[in-house]
């Protein structure tokens, strides 16, 4: 019986059980049930755990709910530059707070044993480490195991010495993570229909970290690890909505404010207008095919092709990403037509970093025109300035405004990072492989469906199953420094 299965279910399944063996009584006559098996008892044991399967499988189908999860963090590059969430693992359960990356395909947590492993961060958390030893449910993924030949297509994996599946990951801003996979609980709330709430839990295969490198040993914007939610198997995502836990989607809608925060659910998050575009086809990560780009209603003189996928360029939505990034052949006429378009209102200039800024006497909002996103299937998003510009320290009269798009030196790659994706619903709906959003106050409440279109549960609902605590889970304070935007620092693709 799955782990997950909570005993008030457990003692009604039992009363089915017991129930059928008797003869049951109606109108004075007597119905006798029998058991289905050939005559010579050949039945296999194989076909027997065949049947179990199927039936257990029906079972979870009837109970898959929507699973909750509380959201810290800021897209605020001069503050924290991330979002994370918590999670927990093991028995007994431990809490880890993880970075949510839709641009990667694994969970991992920091090992116990880790080199190189930041022992104190700046977010103001406290940094946990997971000692297999230390859970009862623990179990290491053997070099033999079908798992570890499967993490091969994402990851470096291989053998350790002693037979444990190992890993490696390289990022695109140098820093790296080795380990090694491991077994054990995850234990969650879930909403299933009618709003029940229960207490969860299942297994899931996740990395143990034992050495890191580059910015991932920096303490300023330090975390217990990361949640990756791509579309490999591996994925937390994938690994339960194939045990039919939760449904084939997900949703999150990131705070813009300086309190950042949010909501991220296991689930399809619903409000009317959301737009959806196809994700492209048989790519490793969440690509969609933009179009085209423009400003004020105006389309850029940009070849689409600038825009199409291959190996080398695409469009990517990616959660991990703080910024966001044109292809360079985007990025200028992007820049240079903006300039021209408010230079009326506004002084533009260039920091001593190269970055196009503006001295901004009124309101962004008012000196800034939106920028529209325009998606294959007719999907446009959107752009507040707030959405492309960053307000950055600066002492004088005005604010100061810097284009927050970067450009991509020599690719074709563009990167919708979390300065984009924050103050917006957006659905990531692996069912139908599309991608849907609409713009959104993320301080306000969601409404959640269980997949089947009908029934809708208010995030408030998931909300109020948490603790005191995490309801007054501590605002991140202030990092005073200033902080460069290069893309060595702000991408974790």
């Amino acid at each position: 019986m799955p782990a997950f299965f909570h005993a008030g279910f457990l003692i009604f399944t039992l009363g089915l059980i017991v129930l059928p063996v008797a003869f049951v009584y109606s109108n004075h006559h007597y119905l006798t049930l029998e058991r289905i098996i050939p005559n010579n008892h050949n039945i296999g044991l194989n076909e027997l755990k065949n049947r179990d399967r199927t039936r257990h499988g029906r079972i979870l189908q009837s109970s898959i709910g929507v699973v909750d999860f509380p959201v810290q963090g800021s897209a605020d590059p001069f503050t924290v530059g991330l979002y994370f969430t918590r999670l927990k693992l093991g028995s007994p359960p431990k809490e880890f707070n993880v970075q949510i990356d839709t641009g990667s395909d694994i969970l991992w947590v920091n090992c116990n044993s880790c080199s190189g492993c930041p022992k104190t961060s700046g977010l103001g958390i406290e940094l946990q480490f997971f000692d297999p030893s230390t859970s009862s449910t623990a179990s290491p993924i053997s070099c033999t195991d079908s798992v570890c030949s499967s993490v091969v297509q994402t990851a470096e994996a291989g053998c350790s010495e002693n037979s444990q599946c190992s890993y490696q990951f390289q990022y695109g801003d140098g820093s790296g993570t080795a380990g090694f996979y491991v077994s054990d609980m995850l234990d969650f709330d879930t909403v299933t229909g009618n709003s029940v709430m229960s207490n969860s839990s299942a297994p899931v295969v996740f990395g143990c970290s034992n050495y890191q490198s580059g910015d991932l040993t920096k303490t300023d914007r330090a975390v217990d690890g990361i949640l990756g939610f791509g579309q490999h198997g591996m994925s937390i995502i994938q690994q339960l909505s194939s045990r039919g836990i939760t449904p084939k989607v997900f949703s999150h809608c990131l705070k813009g404010t300086d309190k950042g925060g949010g909501v991220l659910v296991l689930g399809e998050v619903v409000e009317e207008g959301i737009v959806y575009s196809p994700l492209v086809p048989s790519q490793p990560h969440y690509n969609l095919n933009l179009q085209s780009i423009a400003i004020n209603g105006q389309p850029l003189p940009i070849d689409p092709a600038v825009f199409s996928t291959s190996s080398s360029q695409g469009t990517i939505v990616d959660s991990g990403t703080t910024l966001a990034y044109l292809a360079e052949a985007a990025f200028d006429p992007f820049v240079s037509t903006l300039v021209a378009t408010v230079q009326q209102s506004v002084k533009p200039f260039l920091d001593n970093l190269g970055t196009q800024c503006f001295i901004v006497q009124t309101s962004v909002s008012e000196a800034f025109p939106p920028v529209m996103l325009n998606f294959a299937g007719g999907a446009t998003m959107v752009l507040k300035p707030e959405d492309y510009l960053l307000l950055s320290p600066y002492q004088g009269p005005g604010s100061k405004w810097c284009v927050g798009f970067q450009k991509v030196q020599g690719q074709g790659i563009t990167i919708l990072g979390d300065l984009v994706l924050k103050d917006k619903i957006i659905v990531y709906d692996l069912a139908r492989q599309r991608i849907g959003w609409v713009n959104y106050d993320c301080s306000q409440s969601v409404n959640v469906t269980l997949g089947s279109g009908n029934e809708k549960i208010s995030e408030s609902q998931l909300s109020g199953s948490r603790s005191r605590k995490d309801a007054l889970y501590p605002s991140i304070p202030i990092v005073a420094a200033a902080i460069s935007l290069y893309i060595s620092l702000f991408t974790r693709f």
